[in-house]
């Protein structure tokens, strides 16, 4: 997935890219409100991250344009303002989050995530995965056939993340601040969580590449 940020602070702007290209996404990262305004017309991106007090043309402005034109991406504020009135106008003109500065990059590789998750799953609900195997998105349920197999709360997120991104190998990185957010785990965890759901499953459907993550493969079937 394609990600763009604009950050005219140095340091946040580095900081970010390599925080979000270590979680495997492509990064174009700019200074200039004009200069990211305009990639957002020419190129297609699955997220923006906004500053709003950046040269030439604000966040505001940009998040304007963007639904003016009806671009289909979420946009996340980042931002060192905490005025209510700030925060109201950026979700009446259409941002889906705020990230406050100072902010942790764990923190930003969390609601990178989440919104990702909640606006690029909108439209397909029944999602066929291989070995007789089915998702539903609208309750984000596994079935087989006709029986639901019952998951728990740490399952189901990590099936959710790796239906999201079938065909991609998702990162262990990815993986722990997503389903456990801020909580200390390691490597055995999750390792123990995706045998669980092989358990559950089959053998097969999680696929794992030692130092690079875990996917689920896309079935056409």
């Amino acid at each position: 997935m394609k990600i763009l940020l604009l950050e005219d602070d140095y340091a946040y702007k580095e900081s970010i890219q390599d925080s979000l290209e270590e979680m495997g996404y492509a990064v174009d990262a700019f200074e200039d409100g004009q200069k990211a305004l305009d990639a957002l017309f020419e190129n297609r991106y699955h997220l923006a991250l906004l500053d709003i007090r950046v040269p030439n043309v604000d966040g505001y402005e940009i998040l304007k344009q963007i639904r003016k034109a009806k671009l289909d991406l979420p946009i996340i504020f980042i931002t060192s303002l905490t005025d209510i009135n700030n925060l109201s106008l950026g979700y009446e003109l259409g941002c889906n989050d705020y990230i406050r500065k100072p902010f942790s990059l764990k923190e930003l590789q969390y609601r990178v995530t989440q919104a990702l998750n909640a606006y690029h799953m909108r439209t397909t609900l029944d999602i066929t995965l291989c070995h007789g195997f089915s998702y539903r998105l609208e309750d984000q349920s596994l079935w087989f056939d006709a029986i639901q197999i019952p998951l728990t709360q740490y399952e189901k997120k990590l099936l959710f993340l790796l239906v999201k991104n079938r065909g991609n190998y998702i990162s262990t990185e990815n993986i722990h601040a997503y389903v456990w957010e801020d909580k200390a785990v390691g490597d055995n965890d999750i390792r123990m969580l995706v045998k669980k759901l092989r358990d559950k499953t089959d053998k097969e459907l999680i696929v794992t590449a030692k130092g690079i993550g875990y996917k689920i493969e896309k079935c056409h079937a």
